[in-house]
């Protein structure tokens, strides 16, 4: 008997070259331009309209998608959240001399 060997283990998800979260950034951009028309559809708004808008905000997102992913890469994107979590500098509003005040400790008998 053979049986086949799943050797993708532990590896990312990978779709046509996109990778990890640009899947889920594409899959939900598509969802949402497919909405928006199917709304617009419904509202009355002239077909052509609807098929041009759809196309060009699908287009779009493809290539935004992909240049994201290019540009930076497998874990790009959490890396700069992470980034625009950090301060950028400390402040500190007190005299130094308040910091540097000793307070001696009282025996707790």
């Amino acid at each position: 008997m053979n049986y086949n060997i799943n050797k993708g283990i532990g590896r990312t998800v990978e779709f046509k070259g996109l990778k990890a979260q640009y899947l889920f950034i594409f899959a939900g951009g598509l969802l949402g331009t497919l909405i928006f028309v199917m709304i617009l559809y419904m509202a009355g708004v002239n077909s052509y309209i609807c098929l041009f808008l759809g196309a060009g905000g699908a287009s779009l997102i493809v290539w935004q998608t992909f240049s994201l992913n290019r540009k930076y890469g497998e874990h790009g994107l959490m890396k700069i959240a992470a980034n625009k979590r950090h301060p950028r500098h400390i402040i500190c509003r007190k005299p130094v001399h308040r910091y540097l005040k000793f307070t001696p400790k009282q025996n707790a008998l």
